[in-house]
């Protein structure tokens, strides 16, 4: 007989219902309520989360299963932080199961992973490394040549262009497995890996394999770094392989980005968090991806299914001093938000913030939201103790959202209580108050999440865009990764289509229906064209 789901043990909510589930509450109070203006109605939501706790998993829902595709170091890092720290709770329901595969270029990395996989029962769990060799420049240009053919088998409808050309050079500079990539090379090693049948291909299949094995509902976090080549180089077709192809869209896949650190050696300062940030903000941004689709197709729909989170460094770095401490204070912390209870509070976060996501209008309890221009939920983790130094978390002076909540273990009371809705308040205004939520544990830390922020909220942004527009040509093409090998590279402006973005690097047609300032981030939304006319106009 199977095992019943049960929700893992938690302080129950002071604002909710004892004789309803709040969040079958939700369903019965706001589904359907139309009558009311539209207006009143999205407060009444913003305030249900607080004063009900709508997204608070109630009986019915779970328990949950976390699986961890960590990219480049900094995946690998947090893969093995979560395993070594294991968070209260961890693994500790009947039917839950963990996952982990780490991606890297070459083994510097990967060993630690391994390592920490040992303290793991074996029968609910799977740890992989994969280790993808650098190619000499014969074999990379052997694979670039024929992309257009594994394109072709992956989607068969692919646009054979005649124009194609690999987009890296025959004589590209190949860095050591120990040094930095850029993004563009980044890919083209994924890319020879996985379709030439690498032992990347077979892992990814492992991995899914596992995570549609789970008797609890799987919960998939992407984690890399957006100043990395590797994680950040990878991470536009890793993601899509994995939620489309492997999982056929069907548990939710998570993005988990951690923002460059001040502190960062030189190579990382390259330029490419521009780049970065617009690839997944056409990737994210409903309107943006519908305007790569009506050129590309689906094969380019949003991976993040579930949500994209960023992490921002410089305030834990200013509180430590030192870039290893500030890793591990970090790696510690989003471990602990991503798999303590049984990952019950990374699922009641997303469906917060699916529940914001869905116009009050619109609203139904089988809807899965669409991401808009902020799809952006800022995470910051403290100590309770170091909860002062919340600092800007990356965002600009002046953010402001309609709900913010932070998650405290360890009862920390009143006082404390209060003290973090100050240190939050102090981040960004909200539409209601901050809700600050006291739950038991064994430690001390505070987890807030600042949702729903556009790229132009993150104070990196403008920034790297200025640094952007002062490089060569060439420079600029080793930094972008999605869309190079359809020849767009996307930050660029079209050759062909006046106004639109996706400059074609072989001089033709390749073009992204989204308006270059868009991409910029001098206009906020792209223009709707039909998919036919896009196609036909291609």
């Amino acid at each position: 007989m199977p095992t019943p789901r049960r929700h893992p043990k938690r302080t129950p909510d002071p604002h909710s219902r004892p004789e309803e589930d709040p969040a079958m509450a939700a369903e019965h109070d706001h589904s359907h309520d139309h009558s009311h203006d539209h207006g009143d109605a999205a407060l009444a939501r913003i305030e249900a989360l607080r004063d009900e706790g709508v997204h608070r998993a109630g009986d019915h829902e779970g328990p949950f299963s976390l699986h961890v595709l960590g990219l480049g170091k900094t995946g690998a890092d947090l893969i093995t932080s979560l395993v070594t720290n294991q968070p209260d709770g961890f693994l500790s329901e009947p039917g839950t199961r963990f996952s982990a595969l780490a991606v890297d270029i070459g083994d510097e990395d990967l060993a630690q992973v391994r390592d920490a996989a040992g303290s793991l029962p074996t029968d609910r769990s799977f740890v992989r490394t994969v280790a993808m060799p650098v190619p000499t420049n014969a074999e990379l240009s052997y694979a670039l040549n024929r992309y257009r053919e594994f394109l072709k088998m992956e989607y068969p409808r692919y646009y054979w262009n005649p124009n194609y050309e690999p987009w890296l050079p025959a004589d590209v500079e190949i860095a050591p497995s120990d040094g930095h990539y850029s993004r563009a090379v980044a890919k083209a090693i994924y890319g020879s890996e996985y379709y030439q049948g690498g032992e990347i291909a077979e892992a990814l299949d492992d991995f899914a394999a596992s995570v549609l094995s789970s008797e609890a509902t799987p919960l998939v976090v992407v984690a890399f770094s957006l100043a990395g080549g590797v994680g950040s180089g990878i991470v536009v077709e890793i993601a899509r392989h994995l939620s489309s192809i492997k999982l056929g869209r069907r548990p939710w896949v998570v993005g988990l980005g951690i923002l460059p650190n001040n502190a960062d050696p030189a190579e990382y300062s390259d330029g490419s968090l521009f780049p970065v940030i617009n690839e997944l903000d056409c990737m994210i941004d409903a309107e943006k991806n519908k305007g790569v689709m009506a050129v590309w197709g689906d094969l380019y729909k949003n991976p993040f299914t579930g949500g994209f989170f960023l992490v921002d460094q410089n305030d834990v770095q200013d509180l430590t001093g030192d870039l290893a401490a500030t890793h591990e204070y970090l790696d510690t912390g989003i471990g602990s938000f991503l798999a303590r209870d049984a990952s019950v509070h990374l699922y009641e976060t997303l469906k917060a913030l699916n529940w914001l996501a869905v116009p009050a209008d619109a609203w139904h309890p089988a809807i899965r939201g669409e991401q808009g221009d902020r799809w952006i939920n800022m995470l910051s983790v403290r100590k309770l103790a170091d909860i002062d130094t919340l600092g800007a978390t990356g965002l600009v002076k002046g953010f402001s959202t309609e709900y913010v909540e932070a998650r405290a273990f360890g009862a920390p009371g009143k006082k404390a209580a209060a003290a973090i809705a100050k240190a939050v308040s102090g981040v960004a205004a909200s539409t209601v108050e901050p809700a600050v939520l006291e739950l038991a544990g064994a430690d001390d830390l505070v987890s807030v999440v600042l949702p729903r922020a556009s790229k132009l909220d993150l104070a990196a942004f403008v920034p790297a865009r200025d640094y952007y527009d002062t490089l060569e040509w060439d420079d600029k093409l080793l930094i972008h990764s999605w869309l190079l090998d359809l020849g767009v590279m996307l930050c660029e402006p079209s050759i062909r289509f006046d106004g639109m973005g996706g400059e074609c690097i072989w001089g033709c047609a390749c073009w992204v229906v989204v308006p270059h300032a868009a991409i910029r981030g001098e206009v906020s939304s792209p223009i709707q064209v039909d998919a036919a006319d896009a196609l036909s106009a291609n």
